[in-house]
């Protein structure tokens, strides 16, 4: 194996389904919705299908996929992109974000990466033999913040470029404007470019802290890759489509990486994805209600979470809730998942995963909250039961 890839390891989302399904456990640990997407686009999938567009798409994206991906840049920002030279399609974001380490950062380079992060950033800044500068996103009073001088003073000379993801994976922060504006003031400064990871740009719940576009912050047009993916918005993961929006000159880099990656996604899923992001269409409606039902089940997972005696975040976007369990006495965010997988039949995420130092996120455990309304309930009930389990072994 590969020394670039070597100390990664299984990742611990199939490691956590891997025991959830050896205990029968309910799982809300990995971040896929346990209901099917809308039926409009399962249609739409099918008839492209039936229809014959079975084969290779183009390599920069089927052209009505990036139509509709301008159309909604447009709708959202009133920018406009041209959708052959602005637009990559890719399969996920999870390629995305691999097309563009590997064509955009150079060994050696810095990457400036709010943590916690996702795991997948760590390995593709090791594959492109970037060097990480992380700036830590600490839980306080208003929620997840960053300490601005510590963010000044991760950039410098070698920095090539900050990876931002908003709605935050796996904090559910959703970053604000002035926090952008310094991000933006930073990259300009040292002329660095700008990643943000969107894919749950519109999954967000506060009416006060909507999802801003670092690309529309003046003098950030020309030097932010806007990443996102049908499958979060849309309840479709195992589609894998995804996209990079950005300038001509950054896409470049993008798509020279990703033809020899995946060359093409596939073309039917394609097809379905322009009915659905295109603006007015039904996947306005679509969404709007997903929101509400996430919404809901925010509500209901959160409060019983914090009637057991977990500290709840808030949560402002994505479909996660972090929760500090220290107040029930185990010594680290691994121990308690394994119990809880083992004894509550609940999986849930240790976050300590997406940390640089592992210790830095062990107060902490991950839940998702994108699931069924009985999902919800039953692990509820799973986890009541495991916490008057719990009080009792430590009477």
């Amino acid at each position: 194996m590969a020394s670039r890839v070597s100390s990664f390891g299984t990742s611990i989302f199939a490691e956590m389904t891997r025991l959830a399904t050896e205990h029968r456990a309910t799982n809300l640990s990995q971040g896929f919705p346990d209901f099917d997407g809308p039926e409009f686009l399962k249609e739409a999938a099918k008839g492209a299908i039936d229809a014959g567009q079975n084969q290779y798409a183009r390599m920069l994206g089927h052209p009505p996929l990036n139509q509709a991906i301008a159309a909604r840049w447009k709708s959202d920002t009133g920018l406009e992109i041209d959708p052959d030279r602005q637009v990559q399609v890719t399969s996920g974001c999870t390629e995305a974000l691999a097309a563009t380490f590997l064509g955009l950062i150079e060994p050696g380079d810095e990457v400036v990466m709010f943590e916690p992060f996702y795991d997948s950033y760590r390995a593709c800044a090791s594959m492109a033999g970037a060097n990480v500068r992380p700036v830590r996103l600490r839980a306080g009073v208003r929620g997840w913040e960053f300490d601005p001088k510590e963010l000044e003073s991760a950039f410098g000379a070698r920095t090539r470029a900050i990876l931002v993801n908003t709605p935050h994976n796996p904090t559910g922060k959703v970053f604000t404007r002035d926090e952008l504006a310094l991000i933006a003031r930073l990259c300009q400064t040292w002329n660095a470019i700008a990643i943000t990871d969107e894919v749950y740009e519109r999954l967000v719940y506060l009416a006060d802290r909507p999802h801003i576009r670092l690309a529309t912050l003046p003098g950030m047009e020309e030097r932010t890759l806007t990443l996102s993916s049908l499958g979060k918005s849309f309840s479709v993961t195992g589609w894998k489509i995804g996209w990079a929006t950005g300038p001509a000159s950054l896409i470049a880099g993008v798509r020279a990486a990703h033809q020899f990656l995946t060359f093409a996604v596939s073309t039917p899923m394609q097809v379905a994805a322009a009915e659905a992001i295109r603006p007015g269409g039904p996947g306005d409606t679509y969404v709007a209600s997903l929101v509400e039902e996430y919404r809901s089940g925010l509500a209901l997972l959160g409060g019983a979470l914090a009637d057991m005696g977990f500290g709840v975040m808030p949560v402002e976007g994505s479909y996660f809730i972090m929760a500090d369990h220290r107040m029930l006495g185990f010594e680290s965010d691994v121990a308690l998942c394994r119990d809880l997988v083992v004894r509550g039949g609940v999986a849930a995420i240790p976050p300590s995963a997406f940390y640089e130092r592992s210790e830095d996120g062990a107060a902490f455990v991950r839940f998702a909250f994108c699931k069924r309304r009985r999902t919800l309930e039953d692990a509820i009930t799973r986890l009541r039961a495991w916490r008057a389990d719990l009080l009792g072994r430590s009477a």
